[in-house]
């Protein structure tokens, strides 16, 4: 079996059944939800599953392919939610769908992304219904807990770690989980894929957050220093710093208005402080524990691929 090829042709059906998924009389709805699913993304979710299905021992990759499509189409729904929130005006390089449609149309385009998913999941059943569900409550808990703690401006390591375990890691955890599920393979295999997700998930925000304050705004296809004006991401939970809310206005605005002294002095001090070099540390060391939940699994192409998949998260610049 060529891995690869087996791979990037499961990840093209997932890319089909996410366009086919949206077909709507309603123009707009269907417009706006092509512009976000047709922008690019890394996918690494929906890789998820069906290298979890296949490190698990399944050999149709097509029973996989619609759970691994509901996973994207739950990612891809709070990425609409979130532009409009952060006020972003580009997404994987693209306009985000409220600088093009407006407001009220990008809160109902990621309402009907959501409402998608029930079409995707409804033929798996409850146990596959029910992880899914788990899943999308604890990434909105972990939404709602970082809003809430940004507002009150006071971001700790602790309630960082929580909230991204919430928010990113459960979703990695489920797309593995489900996969893992779907071949019918040991309990041990699939809590070890789970274990492994959801340690990958850890390490990705974590990187994720880095890039907010190093990354390249070109490369990564949106601005940086969006969580940093908010008052949230790993920078602020590894230094404990806060505005006032006056200062946290002042940033915002900059930003929208793309005059970013402000954001670029207070990044300056993040990257001299060392807080960059921690918080890689830290993503290193949930990468560790991602690589050691896989001595549980058979050893496969499929398991070389998630090894390989840690140090491709940890190295990424966008």
């Amino acid at each position: 079996m060529n891995l690869n090829k087996v791979l990037q042709a499961g990840l093209a059906d997932v890319d089909a059944q996410l366009i086919s998924i949206v077909d709507s009389d309603v123009e707009v709805l269907q417009d706006a939800s092509e512009h976000i699913l047709t922008s690019g993304g890394k996918r690494i979710r929906p890789q998820m599953a069906l290298l979890a299905y296949l490190a698990a021992g399944g050999e149709n990759l097509s029973e996989v392919v619609p759970v691994a499509a509901a996973v994207e189409m739950v990612h891809t729904a709070t990425l609409v939610h979130d532009d409009i929130n952060d006020h972003s005006l580009t997404r994987r390089g693209k306009a985000t769908i409220h600088s093009v449609w407006g407001r009220t149309f990008a809160l109902l385009t990621g309402d009907y992304l959501f409402a998608k998913v029930y079409e995707l999941m409804a033929p798996y059943g409850a146990e596959y219904n029910v992880i899914m569900a788990n899943a999308c409550i604890r990434l909105v808990e972990g939404e709602t807990l970082q809003a809430a703690t940004a507002k009150a401006g006071n971001m700790t390591r602790d309630t960082y770690k929580r909230i991204i375990a919430l928010k990113t890691a459960s979703l990695f955890e489920a797309s593995a989980r489900m996969g893992a599920l779907l071949a019918e393979t040991d309990e041990e295999v699939v809590e070890a894929l789970a274990d492994y997700a959801y340690n990958l998930g850890l390490t990705f925000q974590i990187v994720d957050d880095i890039l907010d304050i190093v990354g390249d705004p070109e490369e990564l296809g949106k601005p940086v220093g969006a969580d940093l004006a908010q008052q949230r991401g790993v920078m602020m939970a590894q230094n404990g710093m806060q505005f006032d809310g006056g200062a946290a206005t002042a940033v915002a605005e900059a930003i929208v208005a793309e005059e970013m002294d402000p954001i670029t002095q207070m990044m300056s001090r993040l990257r001299e402080s060392g807080a960059v070099e921690v918080a890689r540390l830290q993503a290193e060391e949930m990468g560790r524990r991602a690589r050691a939940a896989l001595e549980d699994v058979p050893p496969s192409p499929a398991r070389a691929e998630l090894y390989r998949l840690v140090d491709l998260v940890l190295e990424r610049h966008k």
